[in-house]
């Protein structure tokens, strides 16, 4: 795993040495190769370099960019070269964005700063608030298709099951150690460290029994109230729509809205839940490999949740929105749109008792176009081999 490298590896290296007036941001979820990715650049970075990671049992003091940054200082005066600066999980440092923001203005000496965080909600609110026109970021996503099969000759039906995270793969020949390592080495460090640590949940119970709701009906659409129904739990509908973002945010599952053309969607309609990586599905499913490709239905599931997921990482922080429709019997699987452009997707899985959308939507929505992916339409591999936009708004 240490040997692949990422694609999007050259693009920041290359931005650092051209010492650009921006220092450069690296956020995503955990265990896709943020770290890796920056070992991989202090490693062909010609000069002196520092790495620091924040993500310590014991929260950071507010003055350890501080430290960190004095460091890089110090070398950059002895030896008058430039200097790499690695700060990782840095939004577990209080005020990190105002102490970074000091610093930066205030160098006098060649300092490359690249800084990396696995909280997209902290991250973007350090960068907005404090450190607008000094950065360029760069987005990490959950491993794609064409990167498993390449590193880990993985097949479409292995990367539908196992979802991508690349730690996991040194277990995939044990079902039961690798649902263990999703569970605790993933999901549960995620919630605690990245949600719970991080945000006012007043609810951890809640949010827990959410995600687990969302791993147990992926790609399925669920009203607050009938979740609340699901859960047994004491709260509100709008609590639960709360702790939903969070799980978004912490690159987990995201509730899709309903789509309505040229009206303000309404935050309190129904879901769709995708999750962000189909291992967050199977490391928590009782169905082994076997038994999951033999469950039609659920594997329709399993295959319709990982190209959402494709779709949701694809165009993470890019001007397109990722929605579904429903009307009456009539449903779209999801719903892409691009200024003007809409675009109605249907996932064919071999799923029995869905009804097909796509004719009505057209009827609705004259202007808009359809795709099929799978069955008689776009092969599946295909469709998760080739950049989206190319394919969807190409």
């Amino acid at each position: 795993m240490s040997a692949f490298k990422r694609y999007i590896v050259e693009g920041i290296l290359e931005a650092i040495l051209r010492n650009m007036p921006v220092f450069q941001v690296i956020i995503g979820p955990r265990q896709v190769g943020k770290t890796t990715a920056a070992k991989q650049i202090i490693e062909r970075f010609p000069y002196d370099s520092i790495y620091a990671s924040a993500d310590a049992p014991l929260p950071a003091e507010p003055d350890w960019i501080d430290g960190q940054w004095r460091l890089a200082v110090q070398k950059a005066e002895t030896t008058g070269k430039p200097v790499l600066l690695v700060l990782d999980e840095i939004q577990k440092v209080p005020n990190w964005s105002g102490s970074l923001k000091a610093l930066w203005d205030q160098r006098t000496v060649d300092i490359r700063l690249l800084i990396l965080g696995s909280s997209a909600l902290l991250i973007h609110q350090g960068l907005t608030e404090s450190l607008a026109g000094r950065f360029y970021l760069h987005r990490f996503t959950h491993w794609s298709l064409p990167e498993c099969k390449k590193a880990f000759g993985w097949s479409l039906n292995d990367w539908f099951y196992f979802g991508g995270y690349p730690g996991g793969e040194v277990f995939k020949a044990d079902d039961f150690q690798w649902k263990q390592y999703i569970s605790n080495a993933l999901v549960e460090t995620v919630i605690s460290k990245d949600v719970l640590q991080l945000h006012p949940i007043t609810k951890p119970a809640l949010l827990h029994n959410l995600f687990g709701l969302a791993a147990t009906f992926p790609s399925q659409i669920f009203s607050y109230n009938k979740m609340l129904g699901q859960l047994q739990e004491a709260g509100n509908t709008t609590t639960v729509a709360h702790y939903l973002r969070i799980l978004g945010q912490a690159y987990l599952v995201t509730g899709l809205e309903l789509f309505s053309l040229g009206q303000i969607r309404k935050r309190g309609s129904s879901p769709k839940l995708i999750l962000w990586n189909n291992a967050l599905i199977n490391g928590l499913s009782l169905k082994s490999y076997e038994q999951t490709l033999a469950d039609p239905v659920w594997w329709g599931r399993v295959v319709e949740n990982a190209v959402g997921a494709y779709l949701l990482n694809a165009f993470a922080g890019k001007p397109v929105s990722m929605t579904y429709w429903r009307k009456r019997s009539a449903e779209v699987d999801f719903v892409l749109q691009s200024g003007t452009d809409v675009v109605a997707l249907e996932i064919k899985s071999g799923r029995q008792g869905k009804v097909s959308g796509l004719q009505a939507f057209k009827n609705e929505y004259k202007k808009s176009r359809t795709m099929i992916i799978g069955g008689n339409g776009i092969p599946l591999e295909e469709f998760l081999s080739i950049p989206p936009e190319q394919l969807i708004f190409g």
